[in-house]
């Protein structure tokens, strides 16, 4: 399978169709959240520095990771990691760590700090593989890695 990953800004809400599908049949909310706020304007992540990427396979998009500007920090030099999300047919085969790549790439001289949430074992497995440390103390996030100290084959 050909595969680009391609940062997205012109993209309709029928190419989030496949993985809005399979997400809200595995009970995930997470891509819901996203077209629902891309289609109402709330979050097209076009602020300076931000940037949302798109895996595309076969010709549709098969996986979606994105970075914002942290709406809880209150600081514009901390960033965070959304809606990482890739279709169960396209997983383990190294496509969310590319995404997860991608976004700290766009990330750097941009933002000092990255932060995220997820309660899925295997993303935080994979998140924490690229030099997130976990943190169990914070209310709206539960993984950061400071751009600085990540090790230099992620950067």
């Amino acid at each position: 399978m050909d595969l680009a990953i391609e940062r997205l800004s012109d993209v309709t809400l029928g190419d989030f169709a496949d993985l809005l599908s399979e997400s809200e049949r595995l009970g995930s909310r997470i891509i819901r959240r996203l077209v629902e706020e891309w289609g109402n304007g709330a979050n097209r992540f076009d602020r300076p520095g931000e940037v949302l990427f798109g895996a595309r396979g076969t010709g549709r998009l098969i996986g979606i990771c994105g970075l914002n500007h942290d709406p809880y920090a209150g600081d514009e030099r901390i960033g965070r990691v959304r809606h990482l999300y890739v279709l169960s047919t396209s997983r383990r085969k190294g496509m969310g760590q590319q995404l997860v790549l991608h976004v700290i790439q766009a990330a750097q001289g941009r933002f000092d700090e990255l932060r995220l949430r997820t309660n899925n074992p295997a993303a935080a497995r994979l998140y924490e593989e690229l030099g997130f440390r976990p943190c169990d103390d914070s209310g709206d996030y539960t993984h950061l890695a400071k751009l600085a100290t990540l090790p230099k084959q992620v950067v």
